[in-house]
């Protein structure tokens, strides 16, 4: 009778884990990874574990009760500013402008509210395929890139929720280095210096992470983007950071003075649970009467005064209801690197050729869409090992002891982003460096991800690939990714039609300069070194190398060989942008200009991702963050605020 009352108590605590979402969790042997040694009575620990799962129910309607209402505008009326996207930036911004009680904002947002399920930070991979929070883009069909994945095209998520993709991302927290942003100042972006922009990665941070409190020179302490790393480490991940000194290199806050180096990874996690710029941002503000949020609202276009190039307003569909709002001031633009193109270009700012083939009225020819950047990412790079010391996403058995310590303590491996634990960054034209731009990142995670369900879903594997790794399915082991930070070669967003509800066309061109293949190449090579270093050895790491029938005709381990393998196996990160290049105003390639306005257009400005003139040697998230609060403090300049 017992066992039957444990049995329906551990479904009843999983049950309100796992719906809406479905979890396929980590490895076998949960007593090598955490002491359970005082268990106590089978009985007790599951009542508990059964309130804490009603408890988490009842944490999770008080966070709803923290949204923005949702707020349907009449036809006609008028605010000072109307934010385009609830995402990074469009969250940021519309807060910001809101501490000004003298002015009225509308927040429009296509999707709807987040909920404490999508927080859960083993659950990121999850979102990426769920289509009701997901734009769901693919890039177009290619015979050079993406060549593993269905059709030959890639999945490009992007959020659909209030938060936006912070809310799909995997929350990996880092700021880039001090050269990124002044070769922004470089190109002619006056007041994007590291010197101008430290003061807002300080002001949108609070640093939870002990050790770092004190470097008030690079971190925050009082901002809305916690920033914390786990206390719970797999053995592996030690030991990756172990190989790192081994190959000289240091441990290092890659968020402080050098980013070359091995490290923890730094999260935008609190609590065990994500911190997305609807969390961070809009739930304090939620009772300002300035501020309103229409969602489930897709905008379709700006609306342009035609005889003073000025942005009056915003037409956006409802409900199958459309309507037109106004603004006295500003529209900004935060619908992301594809939304925010695809908009620009749907309002009549755009390329004059391409809008006029479309039908569109060319209201100033732009080179919007243009220089998409994109961080490429290689998922090739797996280590088998001979202890059960790793997460293996086959085997549900330690789902219990997850899920107890997600909700009793809000830690273990739910509070993972995907089992990933450290990175690595690295120069590999000039390993021995230790500051300045590294073009390589490596993520590190204890596990090898050999199965045929979940992660090639997730990248949408053509099937003969899913069987391949179907065949290593419940492997230990571990993996490393490799990420190419500063690609040269620059992709393209262009309308199919000129109707919102059609998606754009996303040619990324990963690898269309040749340099980039040998970058990667290289970073592969400093991987498979780590492979070899006592540190890793000491679990009996061994390369599992598949072999695709493309790569047949190269010998292994040849750059030809590599070559063929990234082709195939290379993904986004996630991280587009650049399509409404920041650039001074006589720049031909420029769109918006240094105070990202967009250039001849009175009242319009964009501020999100797109507006990068170059990527930054990192994740993009907390940047992003950045550009957002840089960008309210311009426009409360501008209105003299």
């Amino acid at each position: 009778m017992q066992n039957k009352i444990s049995n329906l108590l551990y479904i009843l605590s999983i049950s309100t884990i796992i719906n809406p979402f479905f979890i396929i969790s980590a490895h076998r042997y949960y007593n090598t990874l955490y002491d359970n040694s005082n268990r106590g009575p089978k009985l007790s620990k599951l009542l508990k574990l059964t309130a804490e799962s009603f408890n988490f129910l009842v944490e999770n309607q008080h966070y709803l009760a923290q949204e923005l209402s949702d707020t349907t505008p009449q036809n006609e009326d008028t605010y000072d500013f109307i934010v385009i996207g609830a995402g990074t930036a469009g969250a940021t911004i519309a807060a910001r402008l809101s501490e000004i009680s003298q002015f009225k904002i509308l927040l429009i947002e296509a999707g709807f509210h987040e909920n404490l399920f999508m927080d859960i930070p083993l659950l990121a991979a999850f979102l990426q395929w769920n289509r009701n929070i997901n734009w769901n883009y693919r890039t177009k069909s290619s015979n050079k890139y993406c060549l593993g994945m269905r059709d030959n095209s890639c999945p490009y998520p992007r959020g659909k929720v209030v938060g936006g993709s912070s809310v799909l991302n995997y929350m990996i927290a880092s700021k880039g280095t001090a050269e990124d942003y002044d070769r922004w100042a470089e190109m002619g972006n006056e007041g994007w210096a590291y010197k101008d922009v430290l003061k807002y990665f300080k002001k949108l941070e609070t640093i939870d992470i002990p050790e770092l409190k004190s470097d008030t020179v690079y971190h925050g302490t009082d901002g809305p983007v916690h920033i914390t790393s786990s206390l719970f480490h797999t053995p592996l991940a030690e030991a990756f950071l172990k190989a790192g000194k081994e190959l000289g290199y240091p441990i290092v806050d890659y968020n402080g003075k050098n980013e070359i180096g091995f490290s923890y990874i730094q999260t935008t996690i609190m609590n065990g649970t994500r911190v997305s710029s609807n969390r961070a941002y809009l739930h304090p503000v939620r009772d300002r009467d300035n501020l309103h949020t229409t969602l489930r609202s897709t905008v379709t276009k700006v609306l342009i005064d035609r005889i003073t190039n000025r942005a009056i307003g915003v037409e956006f569909i409802k409900y199958d209801k459309t309507v037109r709002v106004f603004a006295n001031k500003e529209i900004i633009l935060c619908a992301g690197a594809i939304g925010s193109a695809q908009l620009l270009m749907l309002s009549g700012i755009g390329p004059a050729k391409h809008l006029t083939e479309l039908g569109i009225d060319v209201i100033r020819d732009a080179p919007v869409g243009e220089n998409l950047m994109d961080h490429v990412i290689f998922y090739g790079l797996t280590w088998t090992i001979n202890s059960s010391t790793s997460f293996n996403f086959m085997d549900l058995n330690p789902i219990k002891s997850y899920i107890t310590d997600f909700l009793i303590n809000r830690s273990g491996p739910l509070t993972f982003p995907l089992a990933v634990e450290a990175l690595s960054f690295i120069n590999t034209k000039h390993p021995k460096k230790r500051s300045g731009l590294p073009d390589i990142e490596l993520i590190f995670s204890a596990a090898t991800y050999k199965e045929e369900f979940l992660f090639p879903t997730i990248l949408d594997f053509k099937d003969k690939i899913r069987r391949m790794w179907g065949k290593y399915a419940g492997t230990y082991g571990w993996s490393t990714a490799p990420i190419l930070l500063k690609p040269k070669s620059r992709g393209k967003i262009t309308l199919l039609a000129n109707d919102v509800n059609v998606k754009p066309e996303i040619v990324p061109n990963y690898y269309d300069d040749p340099e980039d293949v040998r970058t990667m190449i290289a970073g592969i090579r400093t991987a498979l070194k780590i492979g070899q270093t006592k540190a890793m050895q000491a679990f009996g790491s061994q390369f599992l190398n598949i072999t695709y029938t493309e790569c047949n005709n190269y010998k292994y381990d040849s750059d030809a060989y590599w070559e063929c393998q990234i082709r195939i196996l290379s993904s986004t990160l996630y991280h587009i942008c650049g399509t409404c290049k920041m650039a001074p105003s006589e720049d031909p390639t420029a769109v918006v200009d240094p105070r990202l306005k967009v250039i001849g257009i009175q009242g319009l400005r964009v501020a999100d991702a797109s507006i990068m003139p170059e990527i930054i040697s990192t994740h993009i998230n907390i940047p992003i963050f950045m550009i957002a609060e840089k960008a309210a403090d311009m426009i409360k300049e501008d209105w003299r605020y």
